[in-house]
């Protein structure tokens, strides 16, 4: 077994920039969607991507894979979801094993609501401190390190 590639200094403090990134960058978006739209990231995911695939539903298998999360994740976060009263379930229209989600009105209004308000934390935190030359820069970045997660099978 060989010694393992050991980070040198820069890459270590690197790395915890980026590991403290990942970790806080979640949590500051929960905030400000609870602060100002009541829902976490999580809901908020899904009423965007329910949203987007109006008028059609949306089947919950299809939710799942564009959200990249595991299908029990999805099926109980609906669950709470329509017990709020923010999407509709019914039998798949097209096979009948599967589940539509629709959103409700009260849904459609949350949504409308916490789009500006979610898009100026994005537009704030994300994009206004970059030029757009490092905004270019990053985003080939990201899909850099994505593509080595995706090659190692662990995307």
């Amino acid at each position: 077994m060989s010694e393992p590639r050991w980070l040198n200094e820069e890459e270590a403090q690197l790395w915890l920039e980026f590991r403290e990134f990942l970790w806080g960058f979640p949590r500051a978006m929960d905030r400000q969607l609870i602060r100002d739209a009541g829902m976490s990231a999580g809901e908020y995911a899904v009423l965007a991507a329910v949203s987007e695939a109006a008028p059609e539903a949306l089947r919950s298998g299809d939710l799942a894979a564009t959200l990249q999360w595991e299908r029990s994740r999805v099926s109980h976060l609906l669950r709470r979801m329509e017990a709020k009263g923010l999407i509709e379930r019914c039998a798949s229209s097209s096979d009948g094993r599967g589940q539509d989600i629709k959103l409700s009105d009260a849904g459609w209004k949350t949504i409308r609501s916490a789009a500006p308000d979610h898009v100026s934390f994005v537009r704030e935190t994300l994009f206004d401190p970059l030029s757009a030359a490092e905004q270019e820069k990053f985003g080939v970045l990201l899909a850099k390190i994505r593509s080595a997660a995706v090659d190692r099978n662990l995307w």
